[in-house]
């Protein structure tokens, strides 16, 4: 029987939040719904309970073009993500993630060993959350998290 993975245990527990919780599918489609360019000078932040996606632009001049062009966008994201489609789009400037490294083709050969000293730590930094779903989510993601080998970034 194959593992869990780690992202799908977090998007469940997230689903229990509403239409906040559907921002990890948001993100996942984000960058091919919307397109290289668009995806390095605007990101998805957050869903405000009315449904409205809020979305982090680099500048001013990218959230007034972007609002622009709110509906084209917002049927592309419809079509990539098929339900929990963001009921409004909005931009405004703010952060945006740093760019990352391209990803490895084979990143299940990539993924850390996990021994039982990393569990027991994560079950230990989890220990202080009342809802077990949490509590269990987190210890798998901290004891994933510890067994990682450094890598050189300072935070």
């Amino acid at each position: 029987m194959k593992p869990e993975r780690l992202g799908d245990a977090v998007r469940r527990e997230l689903g229990r939040f509403g239409p906040g919780g559907a921002i990890a599918d948001v993100v996942a489609a984000w960058p091919a719904a919307v397109g290289d360019s668009i995806a390095r000078n605007a990101w998805p932040a957050r869903i405000s309970r009315d449904g409205t996606l809020h979305v982090a632009t680099s500048s001013s001049a990218w959230a007034f073009e972007l609002g622009l062009l709110e509906e084209k966008l917002r049927e592309r994201l419809a079509a990539a993500l098929e339900k929990d489609v963001p009921a409004r789009l909005r931009f405004a400037p703010g952060p945006l993630p740093e760019a990352s490294a391209p990803e490895p083709s084979d990143a299940e050969d990539h993924a850390p060993v996990v021994t039982e000293q990393h569990l027991q730590a994560g079950e230990e930094l989890a220990a202080t959350i009342s809802d077990e779903n949490l509590r269990k989510v987190v210890a798998k993601a901290a004891a994933a998290s510890l067994a990682r080998p450094p890598d050189g970034r300072s935070v």
